[in-house]
């Protein structure tokens, strides 16, 4: 077991790695075309079909870039296709919320306090959420609505409203943060996978076929693309606010996640026009400012006041948890834990200058150490990073106890 849980932790890593890098890749990509569609530029010397071309430098070298409305009148032999980064980013983070949360369902996913869930329970709610909010949002882009753009972003944001305050009122506020995200990222590959790229296929297609192809596809396709562009930075919000307590262990959590978008919306909206006017207006950082104000007070005021307690709540331990409090070396490692540890992973920190406990992760009781007996291992004894530099005095002789303790119960 103590092998297997530091193995397990490095393949979390592993696949977060990828999961980082594929995502900068894939919103790399989608901020330069972005970008580059709106700084296009008419010159009269631009070939048949082409709508407009772009100029730039970059490493020591100038590039031309032509955008065609449609297409070119002929396929050239290398054509480049943007989608893997999208689908790796989509694949490597399905992969970790299974991971953490599907593996670890019952520290990270379900919350006995809102809804009972068994594992398989929650597991399916979990894919469930996900699947629906790809459902209903590309319903919507083909309702009656779809001709009316700004209809469709306040239906669609209605919606997340909605799906924030379900998730929260389903799962752990930290997993509700991060499904929140999950369905936002999921229906940004669902634009590329099931729209952008089968649109370009059929251009392709009849590109080889001799025949013009129609407009509409690539109408289509900028649309979503656009939609993706204005949903990327809310989603990296809310992958990120499961390592601050204060983003997701608070009441008012379910309205961080409505106003980050609408954060999201503002700073993009300066950049779009930024790049297609070449000045960008300034009362949009106002805007993000305010609203971010807004998401900073909903998280700090109740912490302040001492209102926040979901991630120290009381819940039934476990039969695996149980175990852990049942081993000969629990009371010991315990002694370790509450002396080592406590006086700033409690609900009343007492260490200077901590107002709540680290990450939101309490270890006062028997039933919160025996709840984060892996977080315990893997943090002071399989690895030195706990108490940061050591500050507490933990001794090599206290790290392999609580070792032994993980092992027995393990």
């Amino acid at each position: 077991m103590y092998d297997f849980a530091v193995l397990w932790d490095f393949v979390s890593f592993a696949v977060r790695w990828l999961h980082v890098i594929t995502a900068m890749a894939w919103i790399g990509a989608s901020f330069y075309f972005i970008a580059l569609d709106l700084g296009l530029r008419r010159s009269p010397d631009l070939p048949d079909g082409a709508y407009g071309e772009e100029w730039e430098v970059h490493g020591g070298g100038f590039y031309n870039t032509v955008k065609y409305t449609v297409a070119p009148d002929r396929l050239p032999e290398h054509l480049t296709w943007h989608k893997w980064q999208s689908y790796m980013t989509w694949i490597s983070g399905a992969g970790l919320l299974a991971i953490v949360y599907w593996a670890g369902a019952e520290l990270f996913l379900i919350d006995p306090a809102k809804w009972d869930l068994t594992t398989w329970q929650a597991i399916g709610l979990s894919a469930g959420f996900i699947a629906l909010g790809w459902l209903g949002y590309d319903a919507l882009c083909r309702s009656p609505l779809r001709s009316n753009p700004t209809a469709v972003m306040l239906v669609l944001f209605a919606g997340i409203v909605a799906s924030s305050w379900l998730l929260h009122e389903t799962f752990t506020g930290r997993a509700a943060q991060l499904h929140l995200g999950a369905m936002t990222a999921t229906i940004m590959t669902g634009n590329v996978f099931f729209v952008i790229m089968p649109n370009q296929r059929i251009v392709v297609a009849d590109l080889k076929a001799g025949r013009v192809p129609d407009a509409k596809y690539g109408q289509i396709a900028k649309l979503r693309s656009t939609h993706n562009n204005y949903l990327t930075l809310p989603v990296i919000f809310l992958m990120l606010s499961n390592h601050y307590p204060t983003a997701f262990a608070v009441p008012g959590a379910w309205l961080m996640g409505p106003l980050v978008f609408l954060v999201g919306v503002a700073v993009r909206h300066y950049f779009n026009t930024l790049h297609a006017t070449g000045r960008g207006p300034l009362w949009t950082w106002g805007v993000a400012a305010v609203l971010f104000v807004i998401v900073a007070w909903l998280g700090a005021a109740p912490m302040w006041t001492g209102a926040a307690t979901e991630a120290a709540e009381a819940r039934a331990l476990s039969e695996a948890e149980m175990a852990f409090v049942a081993s000969p070396h629990f009371e010991a490692a315990a002694d370790v834990v509450r002396g080592r540890c406590s006086m700033c992973h409690a609900r009343e920190p007492f260490w200077d200058g901590i107002r709540w406990a680290p990450k939101g992760v309490v270890l006062e009781t028997d039933g919160d150490i025996a709840r984060h007996a892996r977080e315990i291992h893997l943090q002071s004894a399989a690895s030195h990073a706990m108490p940061p530099a050591n500050l507490t005095g933990m001794e090599p002789a206290e790290r392999a106890l609580v070792a032994r303790w993980y092992r027995s119960g393990g």
